[in-house]
C-alpha cells in the first residue's frame, strides 16, 4: 500500500510557490530558531519569483523536500520545502545562505569532496 503523505506534486516549485503564495505554509520549530542566528529574513522565504528547484529528496524522514534557490535583495538562499500534497500546504524545512566552499559558484551545484 503506498504512504498517502508520499504524494509527489506534478510541478514541485508550482506546487511551492502556490502554497506560499496562498500562505498554506507551516514553519516549523527548526527554521524558526535558525532563521535568525542566520540572518535570514522571513521576506526571503516568500519571495520566489526568481526560484528554482535544484535538488529533490522524495523519500525524505517525513514528506518529500525539494531544495529550492532563490535571490533576496541580491542574496542567494536555499530553502528546503516538505510538500504535503494532500494537505495542499508546504513545511519551510530550513534555510540558509550558501557556503561557497560547499557550493559551485552557481549555488546550484554541490562541490564534490575530495
Amino acid at each position: 500500500m503506498t504512504d498517502p503523505s508520499r504524494v509527489l506534486p506534478v510541478d514541485p516549485l508550482a506546487f511551492i510557490r502556490s502554497c506560499v503564495q496562498e500562505r498554506k505554509l507551516l514553519w516549523t520549530y527548526h527554521v524558526q530558531m535558525r532563521l535568525e542566528g542566520r540572518s535570514v529574513p522571513r521576506a526571503a522565504v516568500l519571495d520566489l519569483a526568481d526560484a528554482q528547484v535544484i535538488e529533490s529528496y522524495p523519500d525524505d524522514k517525513y514528506l518529500p523536500s525539494y531544495l529550492v534557490l532563490t535571490r533576496h535583495s541580491g542574496v542567494v538562499f536555499h530553502i528546503l520545502f516538505a510538500v504535503d500534497v494532500p494537505g495542499s500546504n508546504v513545511r519551510v524545512v530550513t534555510t540558509y545562505r550558501p557556503d561557497p566552499t560547499e557550493w559551485e559558484s552557481d549555488f546550484r551545484t554541490r562541490r564534490h569532496v575530495p
